[in-house]
């Protein structure tokens, strides 16, 4: 779909901090991380956000929480904005397999692939989008490589926690700022 939105990762957590894979342990957010999340919403203040959709896990739902009391509004959740599923990775640091998943050459075990995640996440981005624009995203690291893969945007980048990014639609493709 081609419509400008907002996109959020959650703040910070324990495993974050320590460089572990969290993907579907729902790990909450750490004390820095709630700080993150304040921080962002004063930033998404005044920005046109009608609406809200966040991942269920409670690191991406609280940030959303928190962002909804500062603008205002009520945050929808969709389970597929959920992070990925590392399998047997998660709460594991991120090692050499990481590359070859995201080629879509790697499966890990009791997980998902990258395709499987980019599908995933474009269709919960697609739902939230019908909703009254603007629209923010907040969710995970890897499920926005996942959107930008499908933008046709470089996904090497991390993901910065509670960095708010305006995502726009262009002649030349899309933007993220």
């Amino acid at each position: 779909m081609q419509v400008p939105f907002w996109y959020l990762r959650h703040g910070e957590t324990d495993w974050n901090a320590q460089g572990l894979s969290q993907g579907n342990v729902d790990i909450p957010l750490n004390a820095n991380g709630l700080e993150q999340a304040r921080s962002a919403a004063l930033l998404l203040r005044d920005r046109g956000i009608k609406t809200i959709v966040a991942s269920p896990l409670s690191r991406a739902r609280v940030t959303a929480e928190i962002v909804g009391e500062t603008l205002g509004l009520p945050v929808m959740i969709d389970p597929d904005l959920r992070e990925v599923s590392w399998g047997v990775h998660e709460g594991q640091s991120l090692s050499e397999w990481f590359s070859d998943w995201v080629a879509n050459g790697y499966h890990p075990e009791n997980g998902e692939t990258f395709g499987m995640l980019r599908d995933r996440a474009v269709a919960g981005l697609n739902r939230a989008l019908v909703h009254p624009s603007s629209v923010l995203i907040v969710a995970h690291g890897a499920l926005f490589r996942a959107i930008k893969a499908a933008m046709g945007v470089e996904i090497s980048a991390r993901t910065r926690n509670a960095v708010p990014m305006w995502c726009t639609p262009g002649e030349g493709g899309w933007t993220v700022e």
